[in-house]
């Protein structure tokens, strides 16, 4: 069997984290082998306004399961 060959891997960070904390991780990352090159992503306004949203999406949705109208199941 042939396995699967990776040419990149993407790290998600939990939050947007300033720069000067992000250093360690970014260098952390660095010193694992194997690893090429480490690029930062910058959040921006749009990145923000799609979090949000989901969020928002999310809650609702939880939100119907905890409280679900008259007559819905």
């Amino acid at each position: 069997e042939v396995s699967d060959r990776y040419y990149a891997l993407s790290v998600a960070l939990k939050e947007d984290t300033r720069d000067e904390d992000a250093q360690a991780i970014i260098g952390a990352i660095r010193m694992i082998r194997g690893v090429l090159a480490v690029e930062t992503h910058i959040s921006d306004i749009g990145q923000w306004t799609a979090n949000v949203r989901a969020r928002d999406e999310l809650g609702g949705k939880l939100w119907n399961i905890l409280y679900p109208k008259q007559g819905q199941k």
